[in-house]
């Protein structure tokens, strides 16, 4: 099967926080471009038993973005009335998600670009442990690309599009 999306990955050999937020913009296009070209109903459409759909992945990678990034990282509040699981509401619409999802990548990138260094502690500890930003990045980094692969299988079970 001829893979329609594949891309390079970053060939990005500057510091060590350009290489490491290169790999983790790449994963978020990967995820985002699962997406498009697909209808309302495509992106709703749970695809495996568990109910996830490519909507529901965003939804929930917009949540991790704006704990990692805006909560640890930045210090900013938090409430549990803030987590979105994988079960997109009815009435929100998909380009709504998606949108949100972009504005939380432009949120943490400013984020990531005012810390400016990949030893920069966060400022909420997580579970009592001041983790760096390093720790962040590499986190982000695993949890989104694990998504996109998730999001990969759901795109080609919808239309047959493949690639990462």
């Amino acid at each position: 099967m001829v893979e329609t999306q594949r891309e390079p990955v970053p060939r990005v050999t500057a510091g060590e926080l350009d290489v490491a937020h290169a790999f983790l913009k790449f994963q978020r296009h990967c995820v985002l471009k699962k997406a498009a070209g697909l209808t309302e109903d495509q992106l709703r459409r749970p695809m495996v038993p568990s109910g996830t759909s490519i909507l529901g992945l965003i939804q929930h990678l917009t949540e991790a973005e704006r704990l990692w990034f805006d909560h640890h990282l930045g210090g900013n509040d938090w409430s549990e009335e803030d987590e979105l699981d994988m079960a997109v509401p009815a009435d929100l619409r998909a380009d709504d998600v998606i949108g949100a999802y972009r504005a939380a990548i432009d949120d943490s990138d400013r984020a990531i670009e005012t810390a400016a260094d990949p030893d920069a502690l966060m400022k909420i500890p997580i579970d009592g442990n001041w983790m760096t930003l390093r720790w962040i990045l590499a986190h982000m980094t695993t949890e989104t690309a694990r998504h996109a692969g998730h999001a990969d299988i759901l795109r080609e079970q919808i239309d047959g599009v493949t690639g990462r």
